[in-house]
């Protein structure tokens, strides 16, 4: 019986650690729930990841009212109880991938630009996973799946701009830089020019006497 505790003990402490650890920038006590993804790479992928995945958890929960309701009673009352709440919470888990792809970008305005327009696509996006009056399986399957299309559209514009966009302070400090050592090399060549000496001139011929 003490033998069965303890190993109870043990099982239980290594299945649900003390403490949440640090992966990919967010909590959590064996994965990363919010990008898992893109773990341990730089906040622009691990938003670019959360968004996606945190509308297919939504996507995959009004699926599950779908199914156990129908689509015409999967909006009435507390039937989507479950998508709502869902919504909620992806809202508060999004924040602090976004507020850290913004720190990330502040120095470039076309992929802040970028970011919030992507943040508010996605939020739209995921208020429209209501079912419509009157639509057919196919229509309202069709339509929930075309955000991933603009999502990725979006990612994959703002990566290029991220890439090729190079902040203002970082190309002056490399111009600085440049006019620095072309004066450090003109400065060189000046003192080589002085500190070398003069040829003196060669001495004139004797003439021969007749």
């Amino acid at each position: 019986m003490h033998f069965a505790i303890l190993l109870f003990t043990s099982l239980f402490a290594t299945a649900f650690p003390l403490r949440a650890e640090m992966i990919g920038g967010n909590p959590g006590p064996q994965h990363n729930y919010v990008c898992p993804h893109a773990d341990g790479q730089a906040a622009l992928e691990c938003f670019f990841d959360a968004v996606e995945h945190l509308y297919t958890m939504c996507r995959n929960v009004k699926s599950i009212e779908i199914i156990e309701f129908g689509y015409e009673k999967s909006t009435d009352g507390t039937n989507a109880a479950k998508s709502e709440s869902c919504l909620d919470k992806q809202k508060q888990n999004i924040a602090r991938p976004y507020q850290a792809a913004l720190k990330d970008a502040k120095k470039s305005k076309p992929v802040v630009e970028g970011l919030q327009g992507l943040h508010t696509v996605w939020l739209s996006a995921m208020t429209e996973l209501r079912w419509r009056n009157g639509e057919s399986d196919d229509d309202y399957k069709a339509r929930v799946a075309k955000p991933y299309d603009e999502f990725k559209e979006r990612i994959a514009s703002i990566r290029t701009v991220a890439t090729s966009d190079k902040p203002v302070e970082t190309t002056k400090a490399a111009a600085t830089s440049a006019k620095s050592g072309a004066k450090t090399k003109s400065a060189k060549t000046a003192t080589a020019v002085k500190a070398t000496p003069a040829a003196k001139p060669a001495p004139a011929a004797k003439a021969k006497p007749h």
